[in-house]
Formats: C-alpha cells, structure tokens, sequence
C-alpha cells in the first residue's frame, strides 16, 4: 500500500506509438561508379529498386500534464505520424516520390533523421522526441542516440 500520493507531473515519462509504412528504394551514391555501388550496397543498390516492410517507432518524452492525464494525446500523435510521415511514405519509391530524398541517400539512418526533423517542427519544445526504425525484424536504427 502506498502512504504517499505522487506528483506525477514532476516526473517524466515516455510514451510510445508504433505504425507502419512500406516503401521502395535503392541505395546509391551517385558520385561513385557502379562497381563502387554494387560493392558497398550490394543488393541493395538494384536499380530497379527494393522494398521493405518499416515499423516505426515515435517516443515522446515529457511530463504528465495535470490537466489531461497525458503527456500528448495519442490519437495527436497517431493523427500527426499519419498525416506528416506515413502518407508521405507509404505505398512511395522514397528515391523518386518523397522531395527529403530526392538527393539523400534514403538509408535507414537517414529515414529516421527525415522523420525526426518533419515530426519535430509539429511537437512542443518542451517534448522530446526519439524515433525507432525497423527496416527488418533484425536491423534497425533510432535517432537521436
């Protein structure tokens, strides 16, 4: 049994929404010939392209406001990923279709600095902001680290 009533608002806490995109792309330095893409990319590096089925994790971190109960509004949140993020990518060829790519390499790394960048402008700055970018079940990235 717990004596003591906590202030929750004096302490932060992370919530969490996970959604889901998928998107074409090819790895490619075009500053570099194609022997040199092939040996870096690999695979990855076909030029007509290859998919991935991305989970994506936003976390926002900040503290309970009294008022509400929450530190944002899920249903904010999903509505703000869906409207800035996954249906700017979803069903893309992020090389040819999405303008952050048009000359950036869309890696991983660099889908989930794109992603933090558009959903930071929309986030109070009081929140903070961390992505989670599974481009496999096995490999993925998070941003900032």
């Amino acid at each position: 049994m717990i004596d003591k009533v906590e202030n929750f608002s004096e302490r932060k806490i992370a919530i969490i929404r996970r959604e889901h995109f998928n998107a074409a792309h090819r790895l490619h330095n075009p500053n570099w010939n194609e022997e040199k893409n092939k040996k870096i990319f690999g695979k990855c590096n076909n030029p007509n392209y290859h998919g991935h089925n991305y989970e994506l994790e936003v976390k926002v971190i900040g503290y309970v406001q009294p008022e509400t109960g929450y530190v944002i509004d899920t249903k904010i949140l999903s509505d703000l990923i869906k409207e800035k993020i996954t249906d700017r990518f979803d069903h893309k060829n992020l090389n040819l279709d999405v303008a952050e790519f048009k000359n950036l390499n869309p890696t991983a790394e660099n889908i989930a600095i794109v992603t933090y960048n558009i959903l930071r402008e929309h986030l109070n700055k009081e929140l903070e902001l961390k992505i989670k970018l599974y481009e496999t079940p096995r490999n993925y990235v998070e941003y900032p680290y």
